[in-house]
């Protein structure tokens, strides 16, 4: 009589009592555990999702605005653009005004121009690694020579790259230049009356001022002149003394001074931040980081006014919208003098 035992590790064969194929002594007898190369069948799924995982992960990143380390990466000259709202501002500091000054301030230069009329002081941003920097079309005309100068003190001389008067943008390319912080450009649609904003230029000729309000209205009307016109504009100067304004129209009012007859007329985010002349081209930000308009136009009294009451800033500016300036990047880079 056989008995069958089933210790620890050991199974009863299934297949006891049934005739069962000769065993050839030649063959050897099976390993007593799997050799350590055996694949384990589960892995074979793993290939399409780590390839999934992989799409994922790239599309996150630039869905999440992180084109500029991409652009180190490849070498190309690309603007760091985001959809949404990418935090570029630490999480410690995030929401502060201090956060903001701190992340984006090395991407903001003060901008000199000079021509045979005069000298004139802007902002630009710096887009690309590379120098290419974004201002308003009316610090910049009619300049003979142009030169930007970083947060960190560094001096560029720039070329002018493109214009467009009629939406008071252009476009320069600093000479030598590398290794550049590229300011994220932002999503303009996105932004509701009452959002928090800093500005950041150089007002006065004050390089690096940090200033902080709301965005008060959208989609508001402004006038300025057109580049035919912009001859004036070095008297006004940017900065060198009073009068020193970018004449604008806005809801039938002409600020200081008279646009002239050759005008062009954009959609822009109106802000109660302080702005002064020279802040013309620099960035309007929100409080991740993100620039979500070009600083253009604002009313500043003059100090000749008798009455105190006209001094200061009376919370007047707007901004060209960011993704207005991101739609006309292809024209500008291509050398427009429009």
């Amino acid at each position: 009589m056989t008995e069958s035992f089933h210790r620890s590790g050991e199974y009863e064969n299934p297949y006891e009592g049934q005739q069962q194929a000769p065993v050839n002594p030649e063959w050897p007898p099976p390993p007593a555990y799997a050799p350590a190369h055996a694949p384990h069948p589960k892995k074979r799924g793993r290939g399409p999702l780590a390839l999934i995982a992989a799409v994922a992960i790239v599309a996150a990143a630039i869905g999440g605005g992180t084109a500029y380390g991409i652009q180190e990466l490849t070498g190309n000259d690309t603007v760091a653009s985001s959809s949404t709202s990418t935090n570029v501002v630490p999480s410690s500091q995030k929401g502060t005004v201090a956060g903001v000054a701190k992340a984006v301030s090395p991407s903001i230069v003060e901008i000199s121009a000079t021509s045979n009329a005069g000298s004139s002081t802007g902002s630009g941003v710096i887009i690309t690694s590379g120098g290419e920097i974004v201002t308003n079309n009316h610090v910049v005309s009619g300049a003979s020579r142009i030169k930007a100068t970083t947060s960190d003190g560094k001096s560029y001389t720039a070329k002018l790259v493109g214009t467009d008067s009629k939406k008071d943008l252009a476009l320069i390319k600093l000479e030598n230049a590398s290794g550049l912080k590229a300011a994220t450009l932002g999503d303009s649609a996105g932004i509701q009356v009452g959002d928090q904003v800093v500005a950041i230029g150089s007002p006065e000729g004050l390089s690096g001022t940090v200033t902080s309000g709301i965005v008060s209205a959208l989609d508001r009307d402004v006038t300025v002149p057109t580049e035919e016109d912009q001859g004036q504009s070095q008297q006004w100067g940017q900065g060198q003394g009073q009068g020193d304004q970018w004449p604008f129209e806005f809801g039938g009012r002409q600020f200081n001074g008279d646009t002239g007859n050759d005008t062009t007329t954009y959609k822009a985010l109106q802000t109660d931040a302080s702005l002064n002349p020279g802040n013309s081209g620099g960035a309007l930000i929100d409080m991740n980081g993100n620039i979500i308009g070009i600083n253009s136009a604002m009313y500043s009294p003059t100090s000749q006014a008798s009455s105190s009451s006209d001094a200061g800033s009376v919370g007047l500016g707007f901004a060209i919208p960011i993704n207005t300036v991101k739609a006309d990047l292809a024209k500008l880079r291509a050398g427009s003098t429009d």
